[in-house]
């Protein structure tokens, strides 16, 4: 999930709010039974036809909104399950989740077909988190997919910056906000449970990638004597996770972009450069333009304060073909710098038209709610400038992008729990690439080292994230399939080579 800035200094004092006791949970296989069904709602409806193709079935779990509050107001939680191919030596259930926040896990039971291994051994569980898909979704009024915006050069486009994230926080008061404050993560946790006990489940298993992780390690400190095997990919930093997320990751990005740039400059047809210091000064050259006007690309204005986001995006992959693709954009760009007419691509056609007019799938809109109930964060805009210019110097393009303002500095609710520390040492493998752009390697450390029970297989010299399984290395791949299928953890720390 390529969004979000700094969490500077928390003035909500909600670690001193008075804890209310949670309601007990239901001892294992109390729950009443799950109604399944067909996964379609219509002939317009391409998940759920793909779902019921895949013989996936699908159904609801009835859930707290306020977990206080267990016979107050409740939500439907979606989920979906394609059944153990060998029944006979069926271990569980696998419970997945994609990421975001705010992007829908029903479709990740279709992940079973690809997996034949693990797809024998498990019920392939998928669920949307609340608030999220189809269960009790909210939707943030945007004119944008994501909120995600460099602060620009100078003060004036901070301030142009600051006007935006008070319009979108505005923009999400058409929500209940009786709902708001229960996004959080800790919440989304317990629903996994309330899924676990719905499927008569003692222990779940459970595969999570980026956000997935940190919510797959908040579980594992709620409820981790119900986890069996926990893998967490490409995992983010739980001291950090929040509107702040990102605030560590510009050293990161401009690895990946520096990786990028060398193997730009050996690709000639792009023209952007002959060495790694010429497709750098190219791109620098770019973001300044940029700054001082936009650039016409095709029907959109692409101005400094959206280049690094584009840039970052276009960093989640390491392949042949995510290079290719950047490489185009970045020529694209250039030509527009240069004042010459130009069109997009369709995949670039396609990603302004999502971040300039809200056309897209927009996971930002559902998942903001969740960033915003996790941590609070200052209020103070100054805060947020102050942070920028410190840095300035130090990570002059991405800096202003993963130190900015978000909607959260003026969320209509606040966060009625403090964040979620993590600190156990239940069993689980954290799987990281070393270069890491969106959950940087430092924080994956942290996580590895707050699950002090958990083993860490890196693969090494990869500027990607997700290791598992989408980087096609078999040593990663080897190393998580095996635990998963019940092999023991490595009893050291695994290093993989790119």
């Amino acid at each position: 999930m390529p969004r979000i800035p700094v969490a500077a200094t928390a003035v909500l004092a909600v670690a001193a709010l008075s804890p209310v006791p949670f309601a007990p949970a239901p001892a294992a296989g109390t729950a009443a039974p799950i109604g399944w069904h067909s996964c379609s709602t219509g002939q317009d409806d391409q998940l759920g036809a793909a779902l019921d193709a895949a013989g996936a079935q699908c159904a609801e779990v009835t859930v707290p909104v306020d977990y206080r509050r267990p016979r107050g107001r409740t939500i439907a939680v979606a989920i979906s399950r394609i059944r153990a191919t060998d029944p006979g030596r069926r271990r569980g259930v696998l419970l997945t989740n994609p990421g975001g926040p705010g992007v829908p896990g029903l479709p990740l039971a279709l992940l079973a077909p690809s997996m034949p291994e693990l797809a024998a051994r498990y019920d392939f569980v998928g669920m949307d988190p609340r608030f999220v898909g189809r269960s009790a979704p909210l939707h943030c009024d945007w004119p944008t997919d994501t909120f995600t915006r460099s602060a620009g050069p100078d003060l004036r486009t901070f301030r142009t910056g600051v006007d935006l994230m008070r319009d979108l926080a505005r923009g999400c008061r058409n929500l209940d906000p009786d709902l708001l404050p229960f996004a959080s993560t800790r919440n989304t946790a317990r629903d996994l449970d309330a899924v676990r006990r719905a499927l008569g489940e003692r222990r779940i298993s459970y595969l999570g990638v980026s956000y997935g992780t940190y919510l797959g390690a908040v579980y594992l400190q709620e409820f981790g004597s119900h986890a069996d095997r926990f893998v967490l990919d490409s995992a983010a930093d739980p001291t950090v996770y929040g509107p702040g997320l990102f605030t560590r990751n510009g050293p990161a990005i401009a690895a990946a972009l520096r990786n990028w740039a060398g193997w730009a400059a050996g690709h000639g047809d792009y023209h952007l450069g002959t060495t790694t210091a010429q497709v750098l000064a190219t791109v620098d050259r770019i973001n300044q333009v940029a700054g001082r006007r936009p650039l016409r690309i095709g029907p959109y204005a692409v101005d400094g304060r959206l280049v690094p986001y584009l840039l970052f995006a276009g960093l989640f992959d390491d392949s042949d073909a995510a290079y290719a693709a950047l490489s185009d954009t970045v020529r694209t760009l250039d030509a527009a710098r240069h004042g010459r007419a130009v069109t997009p691509s369709p995949a670039l056609d396609q990603f302004l038209a999502g971040v300039l007019t809200g056309t897209g799938a927009a996971t930002d809109r559902a998942g903001t709610p969740v960033l915003c109930a996790d941590r609070a964060v200052s209020r103070l805009p100054a805060t947020y400038f102050r942070d920028i210019q410190d840095h300035r110097a130090s990570e002059p393009l991405f800096g202003p992008m993963t130190r900015n303002i978000t909607p959260c500095a003026f969320w209509p609710t606040d966060p009625v729990e403090p964040a979620t520390t993590i600190d156990n040492d239940a069993p689980a493998m954290v799987v990281s690439a070393t270069g890491d752009p969106a959950t940087p390697y430092a924080g994956q450390l942290v996580m590895h080292h707050a699950l002090s029970g958990s083993r860490q297989v890196t693969l090494r010299s990869a500027f990607r994230h997700g290791a598992y399984l989408g980087a096609g290395n078999a040593c990663v791949d080897d190393a998580v399939t095996a635990y998963l299928l019940g092999g023991p953890l490595p009893a050291t720390d695994l290093i993989c080579e790119r």
